[in-house]
């Protein structure tokens, strides 16, 4: 049986006031299928950038989808599912074209393939913040470069969603965080986050202060969310033959290369993680794991009330006045 479910679609690109809420008719899943009623949304920069036409690949219009992240509970499933039954919690699992598949709706039907358990004893508003945050960190920084104990792990833009996950991903390897943000209004907030040290860059030089809180050395591992021309100055403040991970495109512009070899420069995609089926599996026992032993803690900027804020919550997306995840609760 089909239902009509109100559904996020955008027609041009543009601002957030392209975002419109409108009814959408979903069938009866398909063989693979489930259908999910969605309790909670968290918001990455990502929507953002397909909104506006910034990122990595362009939306469908006009009537586009957005959205990666949602909590729920699954109402129904397709043929030839075994994973998930009606009832489950569940959490969408970020590894699909947003453009198509995306989740801002109060129902949403996806493959079986993007969808994960919800962790045990996490609410919807704090399940949504955790699974795009958190295995983007841990792909990252754990599976891709390798961290350790004693590490000096920089981070930029470390009071977004996943710069706040970096911090305690590094934490909980016995790692120092180094966090970098704009401005001075946000370093106490980091520091209580677990930030051994902050670098407000509006006032200081980020690879100055690099060199003197890690003795000279450098920071063994630098995680950039912003890329362009950044990308290059950030080598500087890289160790010798350290590991440069860009995740992000926040500068919207050509990124260049640094050229302090030797040096590891690493392009990361969360979909090489969350793509396979045993990715997804270490990752939600990563997440699961930490989430109950504490040292995995959701930051929330703010929650919004209702689908029909999507436009209020981009607003505030785009501001850059929040710390951690925005979250709209359906």
């Amino acid at each position: 049986m089909s239902i009509t479910a109100r559904t996020v679609l955008f027609d041009e690109l543009g601002g957030p006031g392209v975002l419109r809420v409108e009814p959408v008719e979903l069938p009866a899943p398909g063989p693979g299928e489930v259908l999910v009623k969605v309790e909670a949304l968290g918001l990455n920069r990502a929507e953002a950038m397909l909104r506006s036409g910034t990122y990595f690949y362009l939306p469908p219009l006009p009537g586009s989808r957005n959205g990666y992240e949602a909590a729920g509970e699954v109402t129904a499933v397709g043929p030839e599912v075994t994973a998930f039954a009606p009832g489950d919690l569940v959490l969408s699992a970020a590894n699909f074209n947003l453009g198509s598949h995306g989740v801002y709706g109060d129902h949403v039907l996806l493959p079986e393939t993007s969808l994960v358990p919800r962790p045990a004893g996490t609410d919807a508003v704090d399940a949504a913040a955790v699974w795009l945050t958190y295995t983007t960190a841990y792909g990252a920084l754990v599976e891709r470069a390798r961290l350790a104990a004693g590490d000096h792990v920089l981070i930029t833009g470390a009071s977004s969603g996943v710069g706040t996950a970096a911090i305690q991903v590094a934490r909980r390897a016995g790692a120092i965080p180094i966090a970098t943000t704009r401005t001075e209004g946000k370093r106490r907030a980091l520091l209580d986050l677990g930030a051994e040290h902050v670098i407000v860059t509006e006032r200081e030089d980020v690879t100055e202060e690099a060199l003197r809180v890690t003795g000279g050395r450098g920071a063994g591992i630098v995680l950039d969310a912003i890329g362009g021309p950044y990308l290059r100055e950030l080598g500087a403040a890289t160790a010798t033959d350290g590991t440069l991970i860009s995740y992000g495109w926040l500068a919207e512009r050509p990124t260049e290369l640094p050229m302090q070899w030797p040096l590891t420069v690493h392009g990361y995609s969360n979909f090489v993680l969350t793509g396979s089926a045993e990715g997804r599996r270490r990752a939600g026992h990563y997440i699961a794991s930490g989430l109950a032993d504490g040292t995995l803690r959701p930051v929330i900027g703010e929650v919004f009330d209702g689908l029909d804020r999507i436009v209020d919550a981009h607003r505030l997306m785009e501001s850059n006045a929040h710390t951690g995840k925005i979250v709209v609760r359906i």
